[in-house]
């Protein structure tokens, strides 16, 4: 593959489910704010914290006033602490020993293509979690909204 690509998450912390992702061969606030805008556009939610870590990216002006334009609470941990944004760094490690390590792309949107059926395909849908009782993150929320109902 010709260059490198950045991927940029948004997790549901309550079911792991990715709600929101952008890809781009940058790693400027635009991109961090694509993958919130899809979260957003997905969730339409009230009263959501947003947690990151002090990249510079989440740190921009302009993804700051994104947040505040829907009522995001930022919340970033401290500096060089490798615990901190522990969840996405699972998600990054699923992703790579479960798709990358099997693929070599030609180029960037052939790498989308496959990295969007990875996460709507399989991740959501079906790749189970021990922290959500063996199931995905999709069939939890289901679950859910059947319990809460």
């Amino acid at each position: 593959m010709a260059g490198f690509l950045f991927l940029a998450v948004v997790l549901d912390v309550f079911s792991r489910r990715v709600v929101g992702w952008a890809m781009a061969t940058h790693m400027r606030a635009e991109l961090v704010i694509d993958a919130l805008n899809m979260a957003l556009f997905r969730r339409k939610p009230k009263n959501v914290i947003h947690h990151c870590d002090q990249g510079s990216q989440y740190t921009s002006i302009a993804f700051t006033k994104r947040c505040e334009q829907f009522g995001v609470t930022m919340s970033m941990g401290s500096v060089g602490d490798c615990y901190d944004n522990a969840m996405c760094e699972s998600f990054n490690a699923i992703l790579e020993c479960e798709l990358l390590v099997f693929h070599r792309f030609k180029n960037p949107r052939e790498a989308a293509l496959v990295v969007f059926d990875f996460i709507e395909s399989f991740y959501n849908p079906r790749r189970r979690h021990t922290a959500i009782g063996y199931i995905s993150p999709m069939e939890f929320e289901r679950r859910h909204m059947e319990t809460a109902a």
